[in-house]
């Protein structure tokens, strides 16, 4: 199965998709974790995504997309993957499409883990505190999220009329959300 999850700061992404990525036996490949290893081997891409995550600046989507495609490749790839944290543009959107469509491949769902605004502030807001993290504060994580859904409101879309969306409630217990993600795509644990 190759699956997309997404949702904001916050809706609990990178442990439902580990879970679901386990259950399915994928790879659940993180963007971050594909820019964090490339630039600890000290890649070419790792050199130029440095530069801008050094920046505080997003990496582009010409080097994100070459890291995704080239993460795509392995073998462990073969079977199907979760992914997390790409495709964040319309570009990006296309690209993967590409990627997949050379390889004769296609996406079999998307995940939308959809969450309460308010219950997500008060959450990352206590994430903030108890990882002494002062910088996120209400305003700034109100803010992430106003971008988040701005860019990413015409990828919902996309997926939407393309059939691919999934929305699950992200809010409850993991094993309840876990459970609702299993019933929603059928998928045997």
């Amino acid at each position: 199965m190759r699956l997309v999850i997404m949702g904001p700061p916050g809706a609990g992404k990178g442990t439902q998709a580990a879970v679901i990525a386990s259950m399915l036996g994928v790879p659940h490949i993180s963007t971050g974790d594909i820019f964090r290893a490339n630039v600890s081997q000290g890649t070419p891409l790792g050199v130029e995504a440095r530069k801008y995550m050094d920046a505080g600046e997003y990496v582009p989507d010409g080097v994100t997309n070459a890291m995704v495609r080239d993460r795509l490749t392995h073998d462990d790839c073969r079977p199907g993957f979760l992914l997390d944290g790409y495709p964040r543009t319309v570009e990006q959107v296309g690209e993967l499409n590409a990627m997949l469509s050379s390889a004769a491949q296609h996406l079999d769902g998307v995940l939308e883990l959809t969450v309460d605004l308010d219950e997500v502030v008060a959450r990352l807001v206590r994430r903030a505190s108890e990882q002494g993290r002062s910088d996120d504060t209400e305003d700034v994580i109100r803010r992430r999220l106003e971008v988040y859904f701005e860019q990413t409101a015409p990828l919902i879309e996309m997926y939407r009329s393309q059939g691919l969306l999934v929305q699950v409630d992200g809010l409850g217990e993991i094993a309840d959300v876990t459970g609702r993600i299993v019933s929603a795509f059928a998928i045997e644990d």
